[in-house]
């Protein structure tokens, strides 16, 4: 593991008791304001010293209160990038970017992070004459070149408007999927979390209450409390196959093949897909006649009954997890049990807008 984390800390009325293990990566730390998960990504940063616990990177330890180990901040391999970027305003993009470089053992290559996070047009800029998106992915590179051996980041897209965070999410899964650095992803967003973080811990009153493989995790009907009925839903990985001159896009799942609007990537690429629970149907037999050409045979895998009128149904489609929200009622009329085999019907507008990525 590259992460592991056992901590309590008291902050006030606050009690933080939490605990999880992180792989390579994007793990995001996932729940409501005040939960706790900034207050583990200053842990892991040595912004503070837990009151009792264990912070390990690598097998190196950070803090570890019996044997009264505290590495201090500035001797941490640890990347961090804040909310608001927090650039230099004196210096240039280029000047940001290079002055994290003294504090690097091994120096990275600027060139690769400057292609990589597409800054090269911007190096003779100050922070003033970049837009929010910019600024982030300035301050991402300066966090790059101080050559960390983990990425904090805490909210980053939280200040930036809805076509700000569309700019860089594709930059965000290009360091993801072309650096072997361990992320820790602090968010709030559903959206964001389905598209980046490939596991994902859930943190309520300081608890954590969920943690595993994202997909697994957000199929999970125990976690619709802690999402949201409105977000919650599923991810499912996909190859694109092929696109159509109708705007459509064939794509191959492990439980069959969909077909979606709103496809950029190009055929045989790997991308993710996030379809909310609200907006799949259960048919106990193969519809026909319907508009929707996407219809997936699938196993109840478990059903939960809410304290309202709703029933999250975990289904299984080929070696993917789906999760429907259906009335109570509809669950009990179909007679769903585990083990059911039925089918999952999806709209080709289901996946919200800007939900696929790579």
């Amino acid at each position: 593991m590259s992460l592991s984390l056992h901590i309590t800390h008291q902050l006030g009325d606050f009690t933080l008791d939490a605990g999880f293990e992180a792989g390579p990566g994007v793990t995001a730390l996932f729940g409501p304001s005040g939960s706790g998960k900034s207050s583990i990504s200053n842990a892991v940063a040595g912004l503070i010293q837990p009151d009792f616990g264990r912070i390990a990177l690598h097998d190196k330890l950070l803090y570890d209160a019996p044997s009264r180990v505290f590495v201090p901040p500035h001797k941490r391999r640890v990347g961090y990038v804040f909310q608001d970027g927090r650039l230099f305003p004196h210096m240039t993009v280029e000047g940001n970017i290079r002055f994290a470089m003294r504090f690097a053992r091994s120096p990275g290559d600027p060139a690769r992070i400057v292609e990589l996070l597409g800054l090269a047009g911007l190096m003779q800029r100050r922070p003033r004459l970049l837009s929010g998106g910019e600024k982030q992915r300035v301050a991402l590179a300066r966090a790059l070149m101080s050559d960390p051996e983990i990425l904090l980041m805490d909210e980053p897209l939280a200040a930036l408007d809805e076509p700000r965070k569309e700019e860089i999410l594709p930059y965000l899964e290009r360091l993801r999927d072309q650096t072997d650095i361990p992320i820790l992803y602090v968010s709030h967003s559903v959206a964001e979390v389905a598209r980046l973080a490939d596991n994902l811990v859930i943190l309520q009153d300081g608890k954590v209450v969920q943690e595993g493989p994202t997909e697994k995790v957000l199929s999970d009907p125990a976690a619709m409390p802690f999402v949201g009925v409105r977000e919650a839903g599923s991810i499912l990985r996909a190859r694109v196959l092929k696109h159509g001159s109708d705007g459509l896009c064939r794509l191959a799942i492990s439980g069959g093949e969909l077909t979606l609007p709103g496809v950029t990537a190009k055929p045989n690429s790997d991308i993710r897909i996030r379809v909310l629970a609200q907006d799949i149907l259960l048919s106990l037999h193969h519809p026909e006649g319907l508009s929707s050409r996407n219809i997936l045979p699938v196993v109840v895998e478990s059903i939960r009954l809410g304290d309202g009128p709703g029933a999250a149904v975990s289904l299984r489609a080929g070696d993917d997890h789906l999760l429907a929200r259906i009335t109570a009622q509809a669950a009990r009329e179909l007679h769903l049990t585990p083990g059911l085999r039925c089918y999952a019907i999806l709209k080709a507008t289901a996946v919200p807008k800007g939900s696929i990525g790579h």
